[in-house]
This record gives C-alpha cells, sequence and structure tokens, in this order.
C-alpha cells in the first residue's frame, strides 16, 4: 500500500484549502482512509475518516461543519476539503487506510491503521 498525501500550504485565517491522499497498490474500495495531524509538541490527532464504501464519514469535534472527507473512486484518492480555516488547524497532516477498520471507534484511532503517508504541512496565520 502507498499513500501519497498533498495539498498542504500557508493559508490565511478563514481561507480554505484542499488535501489529497492517493491510494495505489491495493484495492481502493477495500480501505477505510482517515486523516489525522499533529501539531509541534502535540499528540497526533484524529481528524477525519470514510468508511471502505465511501457512504459514511466521522469528524472530530474541532472540524465537524468545516472539514469535509470526500473518496474519489475514479481516481483512488481521498480529498479533505478545509473550510474557514484557523490558526489551530496549523499542523502536519497525514493520511492513513487499512482494510480492517468497521467500528467507528477504531477508524478514529491512529494506531488502528497500518498504512501512513508521508504528511503534507498546513500552516495558518492569522
Amino acid at each position: 500500500v502507498q499513500l501519497q498525501a498533498s495539498g498542504g500550504g500557508l493559508v490565511q485565517a478563514g481561507d480554505s484549502l484542499t488535501l489529497s491522499c492517493l491510494v495505489s497498490g491495493v484495492i481502493f474500495s477495500d480501505y477505510a482512509v482517515g486523516w489525522f495531524r499533529q501539531a509541534p509538541g502535540k499528540q497526533r490527532e484524529f481528524v477525519a475518516a470514510i468508511r471502505r464504501s465511501g457512504t459514511n464519514s466521522y469528524y472530530a469535534d474541532s472540524v465537524k461543519g468545516r472539514f469535509t472527507i470526500s473518496k474519489d473512486f475514479a481516481k483512488n484518492t481521498v480529498y479533505l476539503q478545509m473550510n474557514n480555516l484557523k490558526p489551530e488547524d496549523t499542523a502536519v497532516y497525514y493520511c492513513a487506510a487499512d482494510h480492517r477498520l468497521v467500528n467507528v471507534g477504531a477508524m478514529r484511532a491512529a494506531n488502528s491503521y497500518a498504512n501512513w503517508g508521508q504528511g503534507t504541512q498546513v500552516t495558518v496565520s492569522s
């Protein structure tokens, strides 16, 4: 499994940004995908996740209503659309994938995922 995250950058508060996670080497529809982030000096935290089928998605309370995760089966890519960005959203964002995940609790836990991308930096200035 290979995951390639991209789309990070430097934006101002209130701006939007879309992250992409290209998943290759596997049957895309077999894998749940999650986005996590890690700010300097903090632990990696859950941001959003989407089921294998793409029919259900889950969000951290801190991003609910601002971020949207989606799956494009034609492009084997998962997107994280981030709107109304805040300085506290500044972090390195990682995508992760796993074919075993079924319950929501597992999808929210970083240690449930066996496969990780390299991370992309998002910086939001105030």
